[in-house]
């Protein structure tokens, strides 16, 4: 491989199109692209202070660098890449990627990160920004901290373990999720999707877990929920705490520790479809 060391790297696609390089302490500033269309790249200690460095790259690894707020819209339609132990200030950063490795990185402003993107692994990092992981599929998550509404909308084929997740509105439209050993808090959990699995996880949502088909929950708490199930269908649900409301459940099986209140409108529902069942 060719090693770039020590440079300052400026102008509009500043190394565009290279193959089989080192890159080590540079920084990339004034000017957009500088490694458009590029392959086979190590890069290390560096700074990227502008847009689109990575765009349409291929096999791609990052150790140590920092993506400056004005290296938005860094890395679309790229494949085969990975960062390691990196700040990522850039927002928008992913889109419409193949193949992307996490680790031990802080992304403190995931605004629109990851749209569109397929096969994603994030290993023990933090996110915060709102539509994080809109329609993206094949995602792998574990050791995960997340601040930031509307999350995983459109997504499918998800497993997360051991995260913390505080986000509105989070798995809408989803298709294929497994949660574990996880905190999670917003309003409006999984609506309108199918196949959701919740194991071991504490659940703090406002009229969450509705409009779902397929909904399994394995060991849960749900603290300060309430209005829950509504329109949801093929539930499977062992609660070990109190439900604030059950409202409208289409089919299934819900067992809890108590229920304070059960909403059921025989006009919409056929109430003997969904067993209810109080432990204490």
């Amino acid at each position: 491989m060719t090693e770039i060391k020590e440079k300052v790297l400026e102008g509009e696609r500043a190394l565009y199109n290279s193959n089989d390089l080192c890159i080590i302490n540079c920084v990339f500033q004034n000017g957009e692209s500088p490694l458009k269309e590029s392959r086979n790249l190590d890069i290390k200690d560096s700074v990227f202070r502008w847009k689109y460095p990575l765009w349409y790259c291929k096999d791609v690894v990052l150790d140590n660098i920092t993506f400056l707020d004005t290296a938005r819209s860094g890395i679309w339609y790229t494949n085969n890449i990975t960062i390691n132990n990196s700040s990522i200030h850039a927002p928008k950063l992913f889109r419409r990627c193949d193949n992307v490795v996490i680790n031990n990185c802080n992304m403190p402003n995931a605004l629109e990160m990851f749209w569109g993107s397929n096969n994603i692994k994030i290993n023990n990092s933090n996110a915060k920004g709102d539509y994080f992981l809109m329609n993206a599929n094949n995602i792998e998550i574990n050791n995960f901290d997340l601040q930031g509404n509307y999350s995983f909308d459109g997504a499918s084929n998800i497993k997360i373990v051991n995260a913390r997740l505080d986000s509105k509105d989070s798995f809408w439209n989803c298709n294929n999720v497994y949660v574990k050993d996880s905190y999670i808090t917003g309003e409006y959990l999984g609506w309108n999707s199918s196949d959701l699995t919740f194991e071991n996880c504490v659940i703090e949502s406002n009229q969450g877990l509705c409009y779902i088909k397929g909904l399994k929950l394995i060991n849960c708490k749900l603290i300060n929920t309430d209005l829950c199930f509504e329109l949801c269908e093929n539930i499977d649900a062992e609660i070990n705490s109190n439900i604030i409301s059950i409202k409208n459940p289409i089919s299934g099986v819900i067992k809890a520790n108590s229920v304070e209140e059960i909403i059921i409108d025989d006009k919409l529902v056929d109430r003997n479809n969904t067993n209810i069942i109080v432990k204490e």
